[in-house]
This record gives structure tokens, C-alpha cells and sequence, in this order.
């Protein structure tokens, strides 16, 4: 099994489900060091893992790395979990542009004031709301700062000119799990439904009182999920 982590996570944003999961099976969480394309990000993926198919699952900008790991490798993939993630481009014109501002602001926090700076403000919108201030909020501050602004930098710069995964979509043809958070605002339900409605027999979860962070904010839940997706028949309808 093989657990992406998203921009700027390490380890700790599958500590519970390694945990849990880990014991039956080999699990690798990757890091991506300075890579600066997710495409490289996927590369280096599979010179890490072992040989044979995968149980591939990403969150966040690891789903994102998941799909360049099924464009390079799709006999690879066996089964396939994308929480919290997407599937789109950057957008054109005005929408793309406030993205790239945005995230470009917070670099500059990261480099001006430090990383924990920079992610106090950054994870505000990252977690359900009644997590704010809580230890679960001050652990993902601490993830955060354990990254540096060079390889922030990095990762902005491979989500800013991420590819477009919408045409994969109707290709995945192995057991697939779909998850978010319900007050997920970097990637709400609604790009979750839009990837079910394409995904050949792919399972949608929801995760209720939970918002980007769901490896964490909802680490039984997400467990759950992932241990019924292992269970899958590897034949879909």
C-alpha cells in the first residue's frame, strides 16, 4: 500500500491509518523532497515501492501525484483511494491568477516570517472549524514547520502547473474509494461527486464535522473506509 501525503504533510497525515492498516501489509509514505512536478513526484513513487500492483491511495496533492502514477504506470495500480483531492488544471484568467497570488503570499510569509507563521494562517481554512486552536490544530502547525520554504516553493510550484487528470477519470477501471470532509473548502464534495459520476463503480464517503485535514480530523473514519477498500473484490462492475 502506498499513502501520498498532500503539499508540505509528512508521515504524520497517515500516522493512525499505518497504524492500523500497516501490520497485514508493506505501507510506504513517500516524501518528495524539492521535486517541483508532480509528474517527478509520481516517478520517484515507484523507485520507492516494491514490485507488483499497488493499493494507491493520495490525499490532497498526493491524489494528484496518485493520478501521474496511474498515467505512467496504470498495470501498476490495483486499487485506487483519493481524499480530499482534485482532478482539474489550473484555471484560466482571473481564477487561476488569484490562485497563484495566494499561494505565492504565503511563500512569501514562509520566507519572511518562518514555516509555523506561514501555516497558522494557511491551515486556518484547512481544518473544520471547531478544531481551531485544539492539539490536532498545533500538530498540523508542526508538520507544517517541519518543511522549509524551498521546498514549499517546490510543491507550489508543481501544483501551479499540475495536469489535467478529468480525461484518466473514465479510464480507472479498479476498486475505487472517493473521500472528504463535508466542510472541505480546497476540495468540497462536489468535485468528490463529480469524480464518482465518472469513476466506474467508485465509492463516495462523506465525512461529517470534517474538513481537509480528514486523515486526522477523522482518523477512525478514514481508517474504516480505507479497511472496507482493501476488502473490494479487485473486479468492478
Amino acid at each position: 500500500m502506498v499513502l501520498l501525503p498532500g503539499l508540505m504533510c509528512d508521515g504524520a497525515v497517515w500516522a493512525d491509518q499505518v497504524a492500523a492498516l500497516g501490520a497485514a501489509r508493506t505501507v510506504v509514505v513517500p516524501t518528495y523532497g524539492e521535486l517541483d512536478s508532480l509528474g517527478a513526484m509520481a516517478e520517484h513513487v515507484l523507485t520507492l515501492v516494491p514490485p507488483g500492483r499497488l493499493a494507491v491511495a493520495g490525499h490532497s496533492m498526493g491524489g494528484r501525484v496518485a493520478f501521474e502514477i496511474l498515467r505512467r504506470a496504470p498495470e501498476r495500480v490495483a486499487r485506487l483511494a483519493l481524499l480530499d483531492t482534485s482532478y482539474h488544471p489550473l484555471p484560466e484568467g482571473d481564477a487561476g491568477e488569484r490562485e497563484r497570488a495566494g499561494r505565492l503570499a504565503l511563500l512569501a510569509i514562509a520566507r519572511e516570517q518562518g514555516m509555523r507563521a506561514m501555516a497558522r494562517e494557511w491551515a486556518q481554512g484547512m481544518l473544520h472549524p471547531s478544531r481551531l486552536g485544539t492539539p490536532l490544530f498545533e500538530a498540523v502547525l508542526d508538520m507544517f514547520e517541519r518543511r522549509t520554504p524551498v521546498q514549499f516553493a517546490a510543491q507550489i510550484e508543481a501544483l501551479l502547473s499540475r495536469p489535467d487528470a478529468t480525461a484518466l477519470l473514465g479510464q480507472i477501471r479498479v476498486p475505487t474509494l472517493l473521500l472528504c470532509g463535508r466542510e472541505d473548502g480546497w476540495s468540497p464534495p462536489a468535485r468528490h461527486e463529480f469524480m464518482q459520476a465518472h469513476i466506474a463503480g467508485a465509492r463516495l464517503v462523506v465525512l461529517e464535522r470534517c474538513g481537509h485535514m480528514s486523515t486526522m480530523e477523522q482518523p477512525a473514519a478514514v481508517t474504516a473506509a480505507l479497511a472496507r477498500w482493501l476488502a473490494d473484490p479487485l473486479q468492478t462492475a
